[in-house]
């Protein structure tokens, strides 16, 4: 991903949103790092709280922050002041820090509908301490789609090797038949070709979707859901769209090893980790989240909140956030040509 996403001197004009996510976690850390590794090649606006930031510095060992650091193009900090020194520790799941990570993502929302931000990088939140803190939370996904109108986002999880797009996202596998239905599975691939083309300008974007049961059913000898749900949807959509080709269903292992041999732009998984699985076997250091269909260009790393290092940050690995950072940027480049 780095090769494709490299920063050119367009990129400190297009000013980067980032929230800490659940201050608690390695977010404070991994943002710290990345500001650091990109300082003067992206022009940022971190949301978070100076307590937190100051507290992850020392435990690098580096300058706490003092925002700006100076011009041109350089960090700085929306500061809510949500914590205070007796109430906050790292690796500590709390309803504190929970409400804390919701602020950071509702004020980046202002600031996005005001123009101060042209996107937005999250790093990772807590869904149970969100849930603690009284807000029902199930993921960034689902709450920006809801704050924004959007009724039919799309996680969109890329690596160097793939690209994939989720129909169903973080629900149990046993609600996965009950949730596809050929609106939502058209709905899906309608808004990843418009992505592709748009944010990643592939003129003619080729998608291959997977089967949901082991060898596409068998033509109805394992599972109805192929030919009764899938094979009607990308036939009628296949009857519609120009500019873009849709294969499928083929199984899961046929359609992921067509596109790690370049067959296709993109995968389109039925279930999380359909997708997940083959993204951290090739790569999840470099593997980024974006949002398909909110009115602005959303992602952030493949990884959550690590709570288990979040007190020691210099283990915290930056580069998934870095990747999400860089493919934010190229994405509004490409939006601007």
């Amino acid at each position: 991903m780095n090769s494709k996403n490299n920063l050119t001197s367009k990129s400190p004009a297009i000013r980067v949103g980032l929230t800490l996510g659940d201050p608690a976690g390695i977010g404070p850390a991994i943002v710290l790092k990345a500001v650091r590794k990109l300082k003067g090649k992206v022009n940022f606006i971190v949301i978070g709280d100076s307590l937190v930031l100051a507290k992850a510095a020392k435990l690098l060992g580096i300058k706490p922050p003092n925002y700006p650091f100076g011009a041109p193009y350089s960090p700085e900090l929306v500061d809510l002041n949500n914590l205070k020194e007796n109430n906050f520790t790292f690796g500590k799941l709390s309803a504190t820090t929970g409400k804390a990570s919701l602020d950071y993502l509702d004020t980046a929302l202002g600031l996005l509908k005001d123009k101060q931000i042209d996107c937005l990088v999250t790093a990772p939140i807590s869904k149970e301490a969100v849930n603690l803190a009284g807000v029902k939370f199930s993921g960034h996904t689902e709450y920006l789609a809801k704050r924004t109108g959007c009724n039919n986002p799309v996680m969109m999880l890329i690596n160097d090797r793939f690209k994939f797009s989720l129909v169903t996202r973080h629900i149990p596998l046993k609600d996965v038949c009950k949730k596809l239905t050929q609106d939502n599975l058209q709905d899906n691939i309608l808004n990843t070709i418009k992505g592709l083309k748009y944010l990643f300008l592939i003129k003619k974007p080729k998608l291959v979707v997977c089967a949901l049961n082991p060898h596409a059913s068998d033509n109805g000898v394992i599972g109805i859901e192929e030919k009764k749900i899938i094979i009607p949807a990308i036939r009628s959509l296949s009857n519609k769209i120009k500019g873009a080709s849709i294969t499928g269903p083929l199984s899961a292992d046929l359609a992921i090893a067509g596109a790690g041999q370049g067959k296709f732009d993109c995968v389109i998984a039925l279930y999380h980790d359909q997708a997940l699985i083959p993204l951290k076997l090739t790569g999840s250091d470099q593997g980024v989240n974006l949002t398909l269909g909110l009115p602005f260009v959303r992602t952030s790393p493949l990884h959550g909140t690590a709570f288990n290092i979040a007190g020691n940050p210099r283990l915290a690995n930056p580069n998934s956030f870095i990747a999400a950072i860089k493919l934010a940027v190229k994405c509004i480049q490409n939006q601007r040509k």
